[in-house]
């Protein structure tokens, strides 16, 4: 389901409201072009909450929100698949803004969709695994000394 439907009906409701004279309608429209991203996030929220719902509903699995840019899915994921988050979370979780290339968000939606998972879920995968990685590498792997030839 993409998103930008539903913001766009809004966007009609608005300026339907509002056709009474020009200076309305102006009005309508820079209310939404300022609301447009929270729009998009509340139907995010709200399918997310739809998801966790169900989720309690249904045994042996739950249900997921993949997102690949604004287009938003339900996907069924039965009980023996591990969860999208790492394992070693403390079970809470943060919202992060995270501002990057046009370019590589395109390449990172490509990634999630290849491995079916959300695109969040791939972010929080990469990285988790970025930080071990460098865990790892701080482990006293340093070789130091002379040698002869």
């Amino acid at each position: 389901m993409d998103t930008t439907a539903h913001v766009q009906a809004v966007r009609g409701d608005l300026e339907s409201a509002a056709a009474t004279d020009d200076a309305s309608a102006q009005l309508a429209d820079r209310l939404v072009r300022a609301v447009d991203a929270s729009l998009h996030l509340r139907l995010l929220d709200a399918l997310g909450e739809a998801a966790q719902e169900l989720s309690e509903l249904l045994p042996g699995g739950r249900v997921e929100v993949r997102l690949a840019g604004r287009d938003a899915r339900f996907v069924f994921v039965p009980e023996g698949e591990p969860a999208a988050l790492p394992a070693d979370d403390e079970g809470g979780t943060a919202r992060l803004t995270l501002r990057m290339p046009e370019g590589l968000k395109n390449r990172v939606e490509e990634a999630a969709v290849a491995e079916g998972v959300s695109t969040n879920a791939w972010l929080v995968r990469a990285i988790a695994h970025n930080l071990d990685q460098r865990r790892t590498r701080r482990a006293g792997t340093r070789v130091t000394g002379y040698a002869r030839s």
